[in-house]
């Protein structure tokens, strides 16, 4: 049977809740939608891969991920504020865009894309944040293994799983199709 190991797809369900084991459910995925990724790669942060690594079909997980241990805590220096002009489109600003939680995509000074959360908009200022949005959380997973299986030659090579079909026309793979 085989193991959650480098070189394996692994699909998974799973039930994440935010800073307490009984805490709010943030996120779940079932057998219908399951989590499916290729082992070992960095997609995923590596405290959780850790913890499901040698699990087999069927096996289940339940184990928590601290703040630092997931995606960090809050940085104070990703919190900025913009003048407000920054937002105008056409020379006019959508209010419906900067309302408080609102995540706006965004690019920083040398292209790179990022998304911003709208934490305030006061006079001709818009505060930013730049953190992810669960920096600062303690993570808790519960969940199952679903699925393992060998990945194939082409998957290793990108770094990812394909879904049905090769990557021919693949945009993350630069040629503008579909990879899952």
């Amino acid at each position: 049977m085989l193991k959650v190991e480098k070189e394996r797809v692994v699909s998974l369900t799973y039930e994440l809740r935010v800073d307490k084991a009984d805490g709010k459910v943030i996120e779940s995925l079932d057998k219908g939608s399951p989590l499916t990724f290729l082992f070992g790669t960095g997609n995923l942060l590596p405290k959780f891969e850790s913890n499901i690594s040698g699990l087999k079909v069927g096996d289940e997980f339940d184990f928590d991920l601290a703040c630092e241990d997931a995606y960090g805590e809050i940085n104070t220096n990703a919190i900025i504020d913009l003048p407000i002009h920054v937002f105008e489109i056409n020379g006019q600003i959508d209010e419906n865009m900067l309302q408080i939680g609102n995540s706006i995509p965004m690019q920083d000074n040398s292209g790179n894309r990022l998304n911003g959360i709208v934490r305030e908009v006061s006079g001709d200022k818009v505060k930013m944040d730049f953190n992810h949005p669960m920096a600062g959380s303690h993570l808790f997973f519960k969940g199952e293994i679903t699925e393992i299986r060998e990945a194939t030659a082409e998957e290793m090579s990108h770094g990812h799983i394909h879904g049905n079909h090769s990557c021919d026309g693949c945009s993350d793979c630069g040629d503008g199709g579909h990879c899952h």
